[in-house]
C-alpha cells in the first residue's frame, strides 16, 4: 500500500473531462503532445437566486457549491440542505434549503445595483471572521511537515499531469485526508469546506495545506472553516499575516522538506527530533 492510499478523496488525473490533449512545438521546433487543464463556467444558485458564476475544472460541483456558500457565510455548516441539483449540460448547480436563508433578497438587491455580489458578501464574511476564536488545543509536530509535504508532492495529480492548477489538502497529523485541485485556489478550498460540511468533519484537529500564497483570502477561508493550522510551500502577504494573528491561526509558509517559517500561532508548534533543531 502506498502512502497516498490513505486519502479519503483525491485527484483523478485520468479523468478525461478535467484535461484536454493539445499539440504544439518546443524550443527546438519539435512537435510535442501534452494535456492542459480544462476551464468551464459553473453558475451557482441558492434556491431561486443566482449567486455567482465560477470558472472551475468541473469535478465535485456539489461540494464546491456547498463550500462556497459556507465560506461566504451564506450557509452555516450545520444548516439543513434539502438537495443539490447539478446540470452538467447547462453548467448550473442549485443548492436548495427548506427555507430562504436571508441572503436571497440581499443578493437580489446587490445584483440589481452593481451586478456583483462580492462587496456585500465580503462584509458579512469579515463580520463573522471577527467573532471566530480558534482552539489552542491543536498541535503540530515539526516532524509531520516533512512527511506531509513528501506525500502531497508525490500524490498522482493534475498538477503533475498538466500543471497550471492549484491544490489544497486537508490533513490530520502527518496524514493527508482530502486533496482537491482547481484552476482557482479558492475553488479547491471551497470543495474541501463542502466535503467537511457533508461529512461532519471536526476541524479543530486538522491542518490545511495549500500550494499557493498565504493571502488574506486563504486565511479568512481557513478560519471560517475552523481549522487552526494553515501551511503552504509559498510565501505570505502582510494582510494575511495580520488576519492570522488576529484570529490566532498558526500560519506556516515556505514549507519545503524540514524548512519552514512561522509568522503566527507559534504556540501550537512542537519541535521534535524530526527537524534536527
Amino acid at each position: 500500500m502506498s502512502e497516498t492510499d490513505d486519502l479519503i478523496l483525491g485527484p483523478d488525473p485520468q479523468d478525461e473531462r478535467l484535461s484536454a490533449p493539445v499539440t504544439g512545438i518546443n524550443e527546438n521546433g519539435e512537435t510535442v503532445d501534452l494535456r492542459v487543464v480544462t476551464e468551464r463556467p459553473l453558475t451557482l444558485y441558492l434556491n431561486r437566486q443566482e449567486i455567482v458564476t465560477m470558472m472551475t475544472i468541473g469535478d465535485h460541483p456539489d461540494l464546491l457549491a456547498i463550500g462556497y456558500l459556507i465560506n461566504q457565510n451564506m450557509l452555516k455548516p450545520d444548516d439543513p440542505i434539502q438537495a443539490v441539483d447539478y446540470d452538467d449540460e447547462l453548467g448550473v448547480v442549485v443548492v436548495r434549503t427548506e427555507f430562504e436563508t436571508g441572503f436571497e433578497e440581499k443578493m437580489k438587491k446587490k445584483v440589481r445595483t452593481s451586478g456583483c455580489a462580492q462587496g456585500t458578501v465580503f462584509g458579512d464574511v469579515i463580520d463573522a471572521f471577527d467573532d471566530i476564536k480558534l482552539s489552542d488545543n491543536a498541535k503540530l509536530k515539526t516532524s509531520w511537515l516533512g512527511r506531509l509535504t513528501h506525500q502531497i508532492n508525490t500524490t498522482p495529480s493534475l498538477y503533475l499531469e498538466a500543471g497550471a492548477i492549484h491544490g489544497c489538502v486537508l490533513c490530520e497529523q502527518d496524514k493527508p485526508l482530502v486533496y482537491m485541485e482547481d484552476v482557482g485556489r479558492h475553488n479547491a478550498v471551497d470543495k474541501i469546506a463542502g466535503w467537511m460540511a457533508v461529512n461532519k468533519a471536526d476541524p479543530s484537529n486538522k491542518i490545511f495545506y495549500t500550494t499557493g500564497r498565504l493571502t488574506s483570502e486563504m486565511v479568512i477561508k481557513t478560519v471560517m472553516m475552523g481549522i487552526p493550522i494553515l501551511v503552504s510551500r509559498s510565501g505570505f502577504t502582510a494582510w494575511g499575516v495580520e488576519l492570522a494573528r488576529q484570529s490566532g491561526l498558526t500560519l506556516i509558509g515556505r514549507a519545503r522538506g524540514k524548512r519552514f517559517t512561522v509568522l503566527s500561532g507559534e504556540q501550537r508548534i512542537e519541535f521534535d527530533e524530526g527537524t534536527g533543531a
